[in-house]
């Protein structure tokens, strides 16, 4: 008998287990050879179309940029901690002064309309303020990605939290529950899906931001590097830039989305790009 109970019930979970996965990896797996045909449409138009080097270089070509002395390695991990480091900080700014002026009127109508107008500043205009003030380097950078990413979080995030059912939320202040119990068990697990939302597209921001303070003000990191082979012509070794400066914000993007598939339900993620 317990055997006969337990294959039913392992049947009805092992096909739903199945057709997840497989739709998982089709839906990836789609998007790879999207990519791949990119690739392919490139390298063909390349070679067939007899494009010149400094013009347009093959894919191949521009993987043999690697083998150049541009020192990849360092300059990388110089951009990813700038994107790293601006990004993590407009996050818990920018959720903690939602929550503020969730909790304040006066900081609502005070800080975001404030917010709102000091990101209305061109943030290349704030590259020359910040060699001033803080000289070439890592911090200037850091300070331009979390400019330039920071508002999205506050808006979306703030939205969020304006968007819990004030019943729910008269019913738990009712039992004595503290403000901060309240952002912890209803605001925070009801914004979550907005939260994300603005994570998401802050990370194209915050990629930008950080080319946009390396052009500007900084002797090392992938765009630095850009405008050193700009002078030689060195095509392949830009291309070769622009990737790895993509492939950070891809992998910084799928930390994101994977974080919200852990924390939010499926009927409760915001569609976005």
């Amino acid at each position: 008998m317990p055997n006969s109970i337990a294959e039913p019930g392992a049947a009805q979970g092992g096909p739903g287990w199945i057709s997840d996965s497989i739709a998982f990896l089709a839906r990836y797996w789609i998007a790879i050879a999207a990519h791949l045909a990119v690739v392919l449409a490139w390298q063909l138009w390349v070679t067939l179309g007899e494009v010149p080097k400094y013009v347009m270089p093959s894919p191949l070509a521009t993987l043999g940029a690697l083998w150049d002395s541009y020192d990849w390695v360092h300059n990388t991990l110089v951009t990813a901690g700038e994107i790293l480091s601006g990004y993590a900080v407009a996050v818990v700014f920018g959720v903690g002064v939602a929550l503020l002026s969730s909790w304040s009127r006066i900081v609502d109508q005070a800080v975001m309309p404030l917010m709102i107008s000091l990101n209305m500043i061109p943030k290349v205009a704030l590259g020359p303020l910040f060699i001033v003030w803080f000289s070439y380097g890592f911090l200037p950078n850091v300070l331009i990605v979390f400019a330039i990413c920071v508002l999205p979080i506050l808006l979306t995030t703030a939205r969020g939290l304006r968007e819990v059912e004030p019943d729910l939320l008269d019913l738990v202040r009712s039992l004595k529950g503290s403000r901060w119990q309240i952002f912890l068990k209803i605001q925070l697990p009801g914004s979550l899906p907005y939260v994300f939302s603005g994570m998401k597209v802050a990370t194209v921001l915050a990629v930008a931001g950080a080319v946009v303070g390396e052009f500007i003000a900084s002797e090392e990191g992938l765009g630095y590097l850009m405008l050193q082979v700009q002078v030689t012509l060195d095509t392949a070794a830009m291309f070769m830039a622009v990737l790895l400066i993509t492939l950070i914000g891809v992998v910084l993007y799928g930390l994101v989305q994977i974080l919200e598939h852990l924390t939010v339900a499926r009927d409760s993620r915001i569609a976005t790009v």
